[in-house]
């Protein structure tokens, strides 16, 4: 590294930290300043869970899609080989199999329930 860009970079830090010193001085003196400033931050923390709310319903939808998809898939190639003659026994998964879906669907079930309630606690703690 150039002793110049390090000599740049340890003087645009320190003025940052300068400046952004100066700033919460500023809106911690002056009452006006300080509601603006509290105000502006929550309604971005209001936008920001809305947008997670958002984005976790979407993701919500796929991996609901992405699961019924797969079960369906699974269920159509057990029924193409019970219907051409093959045995049952070994077409179908085994408990192994579905009992490891089984608890990554609820997996994916708890950690969808949880971050809805997460969700509630924020919204009730600004309300």
């Amino acid at each position: 590294m150039n002793n110049n860009n390090l000599l740049e970079l340890l003087q645009q830090s320190f003025r940052i930290g300068v400046g952004a010193t100066t700033s919460v001085l500023e809106t911690l003196q002056d009452p006006q300043k300080r509601s603006e400033t509290l105000s502006d931050l929550q309604n971005q923390l209001t936008q920001q869970f809305q947008e997670w709310s958002d984005k976790g319903e979407v993701t919500e939808q796929e991996a609901r899609r992405v699961v019924d998809q797969w079960l369906n898939q699974k269920q159509e190639t057990t029924n193409k080989a019970s219907t051409s003659g093959h045995n049952n026994a070994e077409s179908s998964p085994s408990p192994t199999s579905r009992g490891k879906v089984q608890g990554e669907i609820q997996q994916l079930t708890e950690q969808v329930i949880t971050l809805r309630q997460e969700l509630e606690k924020s919204r009730q703690s600004k309300s």
